[in-house]
């Protein structure tokens, strides 16, 4: 049986540590953020000291491969297909993680979990610009010809700063240039406002927009979106 006050130090260490985890995901944005990620955690080290306080009863290094197959689920939520392109992977294998931190803390591995809190952050935050430099290089050798693309987007007078932040956290997981991006009172219409952007693609993205369009359209300030190909000779 441990003592309350190492029972209380461990479950505070994977706290701590999974909510380290948690930051960055949260400023990223993601649906899983700081709070997800430190549940995680704490939840990975009750069961792990669940077992470390009744040894006669079960082994914490079962329970432990128990967590592993059960946070599976979990990470599993967070995935979503978005049209041609698969989303949440990264923060899926970030939750896998932090149950691993949070085992490890449970476990009473404080420096071991320490380690591999300041691991995830770190390949989260530094591999993050090496892939991005990656996938340019690899765009830069595709023969593809950029296509511009505009999309006009009406939504209500108060909520233009809204539309435009949505629109372009929509864009965030793909590879784009935003040329432009405008706010105009709608013609005929004092309590309107039209947002318009335009955006340059590699190669055509037709899916993407359409992606874009069905997402904003669910807005219950949007009234009318649509986007068209802009033919750079006529503009």
């Amino acid at each position: 049986m441990l003592e309350w006050w190492e029972f209380a130090l461990r479950l505070g260490c994977a706290f701590a540590l999974g909510a380290l985890v948690g930051v960055e995901r949260q400023w990223r944005a993601r649906m899983a953020g700081l709070r997800t990620n430190a549940l995680v955690s704490v939840g990975s080290a009750l069961f792990v000291l669940l077992a470390a306080n009744t040894v006669d009863e079960v082994s914490p290094t079962r329970v432990a491969a128990q967590v592993v197959s059960g946070i599976g689920f979990l990470g599993a939520g967070v995935i979503l297909r978005d049209g041609i392109n698969i989303r949440g992977i990264n923060t899926a294998a970030t939750i896998w993680c932090a149950a691993a931190v949070g085992v490890l803390a449970g476990s009473g591995l404080y420096v071991g979990a320490a380690m591999g809190a300041v691991t995830v952050v770190g390949a989260n935050i530094l591999l993050r610009p090496v892939a991005r430099r990656l996938q340019k290089r690899s765009n830069a050798e595709t023969p593809d010809t950029d296509t511009v693309y505009r999309i006009r987007v009406v939504c209500t007078d108060s909520q233009d700063t809204h539309v435009r932040a949505l629109l372009l956290q929509a864009l965030s997981e793909t590879e784009y240039t935003l040329r432009s991006l405008d706010c105009r009172r709608s013609d005929g219409d004092e309590d309107s406002m039209t947002v318009y952007a335009d955006i340059v693609f590699s190669g055509h993205q037709d899916e993407v927009m359409e992606q874009l369009v069905r997402r904003l359209s669910l807005e219950p300030e949007v009234s009318s979106v649509r986007w068209r190909e802009l033919d750079e000779e006529s503009e």
